[in-house]
């Protein structure tokens, strides 16, 4: 399986991104799916997460502000980036999980695509 994130840039804080990735290489779709960013600097962290029924979880600094959803028939997710932060910046990452459930680790990664909020 492999993970193609697009939708990244530059956006001015308030603005709106919406980020988004597809899976390829399998015919089935049934993992948890998420997005992960590391700040420069800083350790990777949970941006948001979403099983194939449709349950999210999401990172406390986004909630609120960010959406995460799938398609299962196009093989895509979708994360939807609203009132941006300058300490939004980040390169986000696509994630598979290793199995259908939020409680498994991230088993697939993306290459990453970069997000900077201008103050």
């Amino acid at each position: 399986v492999q993970l193609q994130a697009s939708g990244g840039g530059l956006v001015q804080a308030g603005g709106s991104l919406r980020l988004s990735c597809a899976a390829s290489g399998s015919s089935l779709f049934f993992n948890a799916m998420g997005w992960y960013r590391q700040p420069p600097g800083k350790e990777r962290e949970l941006v948001a997460a979403i099983t194939r029924s449709g349950t999210a979880v999401y990172g406390d600094s986004v909630q609120g502000r960010f959406t995460i959803s799938r398609d299962n028939t196009k093989h895509t997710v979708d994360l939807q980036m609203n009132s941006l932060k300058p300490e939004d910046t980040a390169v986000y990452y696509c994630v598979r999980y290793a199995g259908t459930l939020l409680k498994t680790t991230p088993s697939i990664w993306g290459q990453g695509t970069l997000v900077t909020v201008s103050s």
